[in-house]
C-alpha cells in the first residue's frame, strides 16, 4: 500500500473522530492507545517531552482497520497491522523524518515493523521485552491469603506514591516519568490506587488500574518494594483491585506481564487471568552517524525537503 495512505495528525480530537470507533470496537486488544487517548482527552498526566505526540490511523473514516500513537520520547504504538501496513507506516515515518525509539505491539505487528524500520532507517532493532495480556475470567483469592486488608491510597499516601512510582519506573526499565508527583496526585483524587496493608497498618504493595473506557479497565501498575517480596502482597493487592474494577462495572479487566516473569505469570492465572495476546518491545538504537559527505558526490537534504515529522 503507498506510504501516503496512512493518515497523520496531532489533533487528538480529529483522530478520535476518525479511530475511535475502531479502537472501541476491540477493547481488550486496544486497551493501551484506549487509556493513553482517553488520559490525553481528559487533560490528565501523560509524560512526554517537547515533542507532540502524533497520532495515526489507516482506511476510509468508517472504516479505520488500524492505528497508532506516539508521545515522544517514548516508543510507538501500534495496533494490529499486515505486514504491508507496517511497512508503509515505516516508510512514511522515516521519510518525514520521525524520530522512532521503539515499537509496542502485538508480536507479529512489532516484528513486522521493527524489520522495516530498520530497512527505511537504518537502525538495528532489539528486543526488549515480551508481554502477555491477560483477561480476567473468574477472579480466585490466593491461598493462602496473606493477613492484612485493602484500602485506596489517599493524601497521606502521596510521599510513599511518589517514591514507588519513581523505583517502579526504574524497575522496568521505562523513560523516566516527568512528575512522578502529578502521577501520584491524579490518582489520590481519582482513587485509582489499592494498597495491601499489613495488619499493623503499613501499605506493603500497590495496584493501580487505568480509567474505565469502552467498558474495559487495565491493571497497572503492581509494585511491592523488595524486602516486601515473596509474603503475597501483591497478589493480594491485585485481587482486591480487580474486585473494585469488576464493582465498578468494568465487563474487562486486564493487565499485562513481562513474560520474563515466570512468578508474575503464575500468580496471576492462579488468581484468574486468562491469556489473550503476546506482545513484543523493541528499541531501535540510532545509527552511528557517518563520515561527513564528499562535496563532490552531493549533499543531504536540508531538514525543510526532509519533511515535517508532525504532519
Amino acid at each position: 500500500m503507498p506510504p501516503d495512505d496512512w493518515h497523520l495528525t496531532e489533533d487528538l480530537d480529529g483522530f478520535l473522530a476518525r479511530a475511535g470507533d475502531f479502537l472501541r470496537s476491540r477493547p481488550a486488544s486496544h486497551t493501551v492507545p484506549l487509556t493513553v487517548t482517553e488520559t490525553l482527552r481528559t487533560g490528565g498526566t501523560v509524560e512526554y517531552g517537547a515533542e507532540t505526540p502524533v497520532f495515526g490511523s489507516v482506511g476510509p473514516a468508517g472504516g479505520v482497520r488500524a492505528a497508532f500513537f506516539h508521545t515522544p520520547p517514548h516508543r510507538l504504538y501500534l495496533t494490529a497491522l499486515t505486514p504491508e501496513d507496517a511497512d508503509a507506516l515505516a516508510s512514511r515515518l522515516a521519510r518525514l523524518g520521525h524520530r522512532v525509539p521503539g515499537v509496542i505491539a502485538d508480536q507479529d505487528t512489532a516484528a513486522a515493523f521493527a524489520d522495516a524500520w530498520a530497512r527505511h532507517s537504518g537502525a538495528t532493532p532489539a528486543l526488549h521485552q515480551r508481554e502477555r495480556l491477560y483477561r480476567l475470567g473468574t477472579l480466585t483469592a490466593p491461598q493462602p491469603f496473606p493477613k492484612g486488608r485493602s484500602r485506596f491510597a489517599d493524601e497521606r499516601d502521596r510521599e510513599r506514591l511518589v517514591r514507588w512510582h519513581g523505583e517502579f519506573v526504574a524497575a522496568v526499565g521505562n523513560v523516566p516519568a516527568g512528575d512522578s508527583g502529578a502521577w501520584a496526585d491524579t490518582r489520590i483524587a481519582q482513587g485509582r490506587v489499592t494498597f495491601w496493608e499489613s495488619p499493623d497498618g503499613t501499605p506493603v504493595s500497590m495496584a493501580g488500574v487505568t480509567p474505565m473506557v469502552a467498558g474495559q479497565v487495565r491493571v497497572a501498575p503492581v509494585y511491592t518494594p523488595a524486602p516486601m517480596r515473596g509474603r503475597g502482597y501483591a497478589g493480594a493487592a491485585t485481587v482486591e483491585v480487580s474486585r473494585a474494577a469488576r464493582a465498578a462495572g468494568a465487563a474487562e479487566v486486564l493487565l499485562f506481564a513481562d513474560l520474563a516473569n515466570p512468578t508474575s505469570n503464575g500468580l496471576y492465572q492462579r488468581i484468574g487471568y486468562r491469556p489473550v495476546a503476546d506482545f513484543a518491545v523493541y528499541d531501535f538504537p540510532e545509527p552511528e552517524p557517518g563520515p561527513d559527505p564528499d562535496p563532490d558526490l552531493g549533499q543531504a537534504p536540508a531538514a525543510s525537503e526532509a519533511g515535517d515529522p508532525r504532519a
